[in-house]
């Protein structure tokens, strides 16, 4: 018996030519929500639906619990694989009230009612029973679909971009509501979103993919600050990759020596250093090395865009205090304590780079 609700395994599919899935393995525990985020077109789409069986792979194997779904000498349709889906438009029936809709896919019996009320109580909409799709806020609607495909008792729940249609305000506020309803279900989910802060927030883990192709699967934490590959680092979050050389055990960059903290790496190897902009301190200066030419305001911080003398353009965060004006040219300081990863040959190293022991700044807003 595995723990394993989802096993991919070498999942290829293409469309003409067309390689919309190349070499796919992946695994999802049960009760775990793993959120597949990548760009418009990466092949997140086509996996979910070959996960559903609306799509067959090309080659490969597919399991879901210990039953194998599909490979190169079987195949079971969607109805039979006991999958739950909530896509973008949610798909309420318009003519059904909210219990009919939660209902729809439940066989008639005793039973019926009682699970509706259950699903009803589950995505905190009891007493909407006899209310019509129309009447509901796009947040309840979404809460509708969702009950509705959990009704059944599915081994896993796909969910297709459900939040893309809800305004900003709206779509933070229901995606923690149905982060604590699936929690509360135990659901095994599988989520397919091209929003960064969206995967961060509900997966427990995140597969990150790129032309067909998964690029890592790790926790939130580690696709954020150790992303394995430069296309993760720059799509997700705000990074800049800068080149540098290893020079007497250090790195050297346009914006200072960096320290490798302990390890050591081949004199003269070349390596790009990524930094974000909360690993970015500025400080005003005549002589300073970058100048300010954006400064976008963030709440409690501004993102400053520093551009560099090779025409590079780095960002730094700074808290509001902290207000210089465009054009202002600045020192850029490598932030005392943090990890740096750096990459070489497109991967990256096991240990990161650490900021050398040094002055610690205190930057102070322009008189």
């Amino acid at each position: 018996m595995t723990n394993d609700a989802i096993r991919c395994d070498s999942l290829h599919k293409s469309y003409g030519k067309t390689l919309a899935v190349q070499d796919v393995s992946l695994r999802v525990k049960q009760g775990e929500c793993l959120a597949l985020l990548g760009p418009s077109g990466c092949g997140k789409t086509t996996l979910l639906r070959l996960i559903a069986g609306f799509e067959a792979p090309d080659s490969g194997s597919l399991t879901i619990g210990d039953r194998l779904v599909a490979s190169d000498a079987s195949f079971v349709p969607p109805e039979r694989r006991r999958v739950g889906i909530v896509l973008q438009d949610y798909a309420l029936f318009p003519h059904l009230s909210v219990a009919a809709n939660i209902g729809f896919g439940l066989r008639k019996g005793p039973d019926r009612a009682q699970r509706v009320e259950e699903m009803l109580k589950l995505v905190e909409l009891a007493g909407y029973g006899d209310r019509m799709p129309h009447e509901l806020s796009g947040g309840e609607q979404q809460r509708v679909a969702l009950a509705r495909a959990l009704a059944p008792g599915p081994q896993v729940l796909l969910l297709d971009e459900p939040f893309s249609s809800l305004d900003a305000d709206l779509r933070a506020r229901t995606r923690a509501d149905v982060r604590r309803i699936l929690a509360r279900a135990g659901a095994t989910v599988v989520l397919v979103t091209h929003d960064q802060q969206e995967a961060l927030y509900m997966g427990d883990r995140v597969a990150v993919m790129q032309a067909g192709r998964i690029e890592q699967v790790d926790t939130p934490w580690a696709i954020y600050h150790r992303p394995a590959t430069p296309f993760v680092a720059r799509f997700v979050g705000v990074a800049e990759l800068f080149p540098g050389t290893v020079h007497n055990g250090r790195v050297l960059t346009e914006v200072g020596e960096l320290g490798l903290g302990g390890r050591r790496l081949g004199h003269g190897e070349q390596v790009r250093v990524l930094l974000r902009p909360h690993c970015v301190g500025i400080r005003p200066s005549p002589n300073g090395i970058g100048v300010i030419i954006e400064r976008v305001f963030q709440g409690s911080h501004y993102l400053y865009r520093v551009q560099l003398p090779s025409g590079a353009v780095i960002s730094s965060l700074q808290p509001c205090p902290c207000e210089y004006a465009i054009h202002t040219r600045v020192d850029v300081i490598p932030v005392r304590g943090q990890e740096i990863v750096c990459f070489a040959d497109g991967q990256e190293h096991p240990c990161g780079l650490d900021v050398p022991e040094g002055d610690c700044y205190v930057i102070e807003p322009v008189q």
